[in-house]
Order: structure tokens, then sequence, then C-alpha cells
């Protein structure tokens, strides 16, 4: 069986994220979305919000499941019986920052490969940071995330 980890804080997911999630889902027999949980962030959703938020977003994916970790995503893939990473890259600014955590990921673990896929150009310039300060400000962004989310944001910003 071939596992994927797809790893990130997904604060919230958005359709780029779920773009890249739906074609891995295509491609291996299990994606294992894994919210890196980092304390140090300051995230607006939790990390049990988010669970349920890419749980709700992912039910048509049958082979999707959701884990967090707190620990490196290698060994959490090693624990896994993952056979690789896979990372969204938006621009050439994400590929220096994912390419040097790649080569750090496969010094520490070089059983595990680190794949790049680019999310479809509609989603080219969505990060989950982004859509949150559209939220906050009021912005319509209820074509770059799921349902779900677009509610659970409009609810978390109108407090």
């Amino acid at each position: 069986m071939k596992n994927i980890i797809y790893p990130g804080t997904f604060d919230p997911i958005t359709n780029g994220h779920l773009d890249i999630a739906e074609r891995a889902a295509t491609l291996f027999d299990q994606v294992m979305i894994v919210i890196a949980n980092n304390p140090r962030k300051n995230s607006l959703f939790t990390i049990d919000e988010r669970i349920d938020l890419i749980k709700d977003s992912t039910s048509h994916l049958n082979n999707v499941i959701v884990h967090t970790t707190e620990s490196l995503i290698v060994n959490f893939a090693r624990d896994n019986n993952s056979v690789a990473l896979i990372r969204g890259l938006r621009s050439i600014s994400d590929f220096e920052y994912e390419f040097q955590m790649a080569l750090m990921n496969r010094s520490l673990a070089p059983e595990i490969s680190t794949l790049f896929m680019m999310p479809d150009e509609k989603y080219m310039h969505l990060n989950s940071t982004v859509v949150k300060e559209i939220a906050a400000l009021g912005g319509d962004m209820s074509t770059y995330v799921p349902e779900v989310v677009y509610t659970a944001l409009k609810s978390k910003l109108s407090k």
C-alpha cells in the first residue's frame, strides 16, 4: 500500500489545498493530511476545528484521513509507513523554502521522498493567511474555500 503524507497547518484548508489532496488521492492508496501542531503559531482555528473542517472538506474522498503531530514530519511518515510527503508549490518563493525542507527531510529520512505538486492555476494565489485577511475585512472568499470553511470563517470572525 502506497501512503503519502500531506503536511501543513491548514489554518484553514483552502480550495488550493483541496485540489492537491484530491489529485494525490488518485495517485496513492492513502493520503494522510497531517496538521502540524505548532503551539508557537497563532492560529485562528483550534486543532480540533481544523480536523473537523478538513474531514468535512474531504468527506468525498474515501482514501483521505486526517492526523495531527507535534513531531518531525519525517518521523511521523516513517512511523505511519508512508513512502513520501507531498507539498504544494504556488510560486518560486515557495520552491526555495520547500526545496530546503525537502533536502533536510531527505537528510533525516532518505527513504521518504518529497513530491511537489502545483494547484490548479485558479488557486495559485491562495494561501490560508490571505483567505483569513479577506474574511476579516469582510471580503467574499466563497470561491477560495470549501463551503464548510466559508461558514466557519464567517462565524469565527463575526464574534
